[in-house]
């Protein structure tokens, strides 16, 4: 069975058909005009908790160097790359600048200065692998045990995209345990064995939401009885605080600066959580699900247009929220039609979201939306599944057979300015983009993508 093949689904083998494609109507991009709830897969829930605004939290995250792609979604955990990253590259596309053979798993690519690290599974292994950016030797390497076994197939391997600074290398495995290594030479430094500190468990496809570094703090939806997020100190994995009892999900946390104040948005099994990330104080809540147990949420929130985008497949669909009185989130519009993300989290650019609208194993559209409405302003049907990135007004769109589209972000029609196969296939992991390099991992292989100086 596939990563993607829940049970419990309607339709043949236990896959979801997927809409027919129409533009938004009036029943599902609703205006809050009843505040406070909002129709879900057939049901009604509450659309957000109230609680008083916190001050502001003093945590802050360093910028990064612009070649760098330090965690899961680059530098700004949304996406954007550096403006100029997709300048230049011909019709024909780049060549492979090098590859080398890698173990199993869904986990991306990060990328800080002269190093690129990767986490696979090799056997019974769990490697965390750290690689020259130039030429691709290896630097290092760290092995732990693994124990991990799918309940739904799709590979045994590690899902979560590590974090990196300069000091250190943050991983989650796919059994729970969270260790931080020496960026200088993947010494063991601390690790948290979260399965059984939190009582969580590992889920359909094991631990796979990927850790958020901000500041001195690394914070990690991690699921169970004891915490569904919890902070960890990056120096020494002491914990900082505990947040909620929710389940995990499988999408990772995301900062929101939102009138001057730093928030965490937490898109757990349950929905979306807003987290104070200085004391772990929940300040809203949004309840967002499939009806069906046999089902996650998979895509990242994402910020645009001054809210918030939050989306899943299984019948269930996108809301786009916004902020009302203290920490509130107000529904704006929601549905099924305009775009439900399986697990790739889509981009926005200039108020526009781009990205996969459709369950992964039944060839998912390619679109662009008007965030603030949730019109379908194009799509591609059919295009199938994959990942996009953007820099600047250019995205890139790595389709799961390892192709490589380089299209305009543009929100009247679809330009496509290159199109070429980076990698081979299996190319599901989100890449790494930076200022003139690409790192993708298909099935096998990493794979390094530029132009030869």
């Amino acid at each position: 069975m596939d990563k993607t093949d829940l049970p419990g689904c309607d339709g043949p083998a236990g896959i979801l058909s997927p809409p027919a494609h129409r533009q938004p109507t009036d029943a599902m991009i609703r205006p809050s005009a009843m505040p406070g709830l909002l129709l879900l897969a057939g049901s009604i829930v509450a659309s957000a908790l109230t609680a008083p605004a916190a001050p502001a939290a003093p945590v802050q995250a360093p910028a990064p160097a612009a070649a760098d792609w330090p965690q899961f979604l680059g530098p700004g955990r949304d996406g954007q790359a550096f403006p100029t990253a997709l300048d230049g590259v011909p019709a024909q596309g780049w060549p492979q600048r090098w590859k080398r053979a890698v173990g199993e798993g869904f986990s991306g690519p990060v990328v800080v200065a002269d190093r690129v690290y990767l986490f696979h599974r090799t056997a019974d292994r769990e490697v965390l692998d750290c690689f020259s950016v130039s030429d691709g030797k290896p630097r290092w390497t760290h092995s732990m045990p693994a124990t991990h076994s799918a309940q739904f197939g799709g590979g045994d391997g590690p899902s979560a995209t590590p974090a990196a600074d300069a000091d250190r290398v943050f991983a989650l495995g796919a059994a729970g345990t969270l260790r931080a290594l020496s960026a200088a030479d993947g010494r063991l430094l601390w690790q948290v064995d979260c399965a059984r500190t939190f009582g969580a468990e590992a889920g359909f496809f094991g631990f796979g939401s990927s850790p958020l570094l901000l500041g001195d703090r690394l914070v990690v939806q991690v699921g169970g009885p004891a915490a569904c997020v919890v902070a960890f100190a990056t120096a020494d994995g002491r914990v900082l605080w505990k947040s909620g009892t929710d389940e995990a999900g499988y999408g990772s946390p995301v900062p929101w600066l939102r009138s001057g104040r730093r928030e965490v948005l937490c898109f757990h099994r349950a929905g979306l959580s807003v987290i104070d990330p200085e004391g772990g104080r929940e300040l809203g809540r949004f309840p967002w699900r499939a009806r069906m147990h046999a089902s996650v949420n998979a895509a990242s929130p994402v910020v645009v247009g001054g809210g918030v985008f939050v989306s899943a497949s299984y019948a269930t669909g996108g809301a786009f929220l916004k902020p009302g009185d203290g920490a509130r989130l107000e529904p704006v519009w929601s549905g099924d039609e305009s775009l439900s993300a399986h697990f790739a989290t889509p981009v926005a650019v200039g108020g526009f979201l781009y990205g996969f609208h459709g369950r992964q194993e039944s060839g998912p559209d390619f679109r662009c939306i008007d965030a603030a409405t949730g019109k379908i302003q194009w799509s591609l049907d059919r295009a199938g599944s994959g990942s996009v990135l953007a820099a600047g007004r250019k995205l890139l769109v790595l389709m799961e057979s390892g192709e490589a589209r380089i299209l305009e972000a543009n929100s009247a029609r679809a330009v496509e300015l290159s199109r070429f196969q980076a990698s081979g296939s299996g190319a599901r992991a989100l890449p790494a983009l930076t200022k003139d390099r690409w790192f993708l991992r298909d099935r096998s292989h990493l794979v390094c993508v530029g132009p030869v100086r």
